[in-house]
């Protein structure tokens, strides 16, 4: 099942998720249908919150970044229940948009590694390290699990420049070639 993209503006973006009991009978088809909306919409990676459920889950799939013949080096994978260990490395800029804020790219700078702790569908714990694009892509959307989106990493200067466009997008007003679900509106 495709889910609608939740927009800017809808709170549920804004709240911090909580953990997901392991042993959902719902998990594993939840998960199946994040990856199936996120391919839809051409996006690397897809957290809960962004389909509307305020729960500690997200998906990524970083192949596409990688270069031609280094696919393999990209990661497809569920976090459940993650928290991020530890950051580091150096920061480093990168051009990042969002699914639920489309039509905006700024420039936002994290640190090149991130040590994670997750759960697979199994209930089984992991830690592990990511670097490069795919801690980034985790970075990101683990901010969506904590209520933080892209755009509070950037200057004040750039918060007030893209204002005005994220004022539209929260009232629907926005181009997007996949369904989209606005706060106090009728679903697009």
């Amino acid at each position: 099942m495709i889910y609608p993209i939740v927009a800017y503006g809808d709170p549920v973006l804004r709240t911090k998720a909580k953990d997901i009991p392991l042993d959902s009978p719902e998990l594993e088809k939840l998960i199946e249908d994040m990856f199936e909306t996120m391919y839809h919409a051409h996006g690397v990676g897809l957290a809960a919150p962004q389909i509307g459920k305020s729960i500690r889950l997200f998906v990524i799939d970083s192949k596409p970044f990688m270069d031609e013949g280094e696919e393999e080096k990209g990661v497809k994978k569920a976090f459940i229940n993650p928290t991020i260990l530890e950051e580091s490395g150096e920061e480093w800029g990168f051009d990042e948009g969002c699914l639920s804020i489309p039509g905006v790219r700024e420039e936002v700078w994290r640190l090149e590694r991130v040590k994670i702790r997750y759960y697979d569908l199994q209930g089984k714990e992991y830690i592990e390290e990511f670097d490069d694009v795919t801690a980034r892509v985790i970075q990101h959307e683990y901010d969506h699990i904590e209520g933080i989106l892209f755009t509070d990493h950037l200057s004040a200067l750039k918060k007030r420049l893209i204002k005005g466009k994220l004022t539209k997008i929260s009232k629907g007003d926005v181009d997007a070639d996949y369904r989209m679900k606005f706060a106090g509106l009728s679903k697009r």
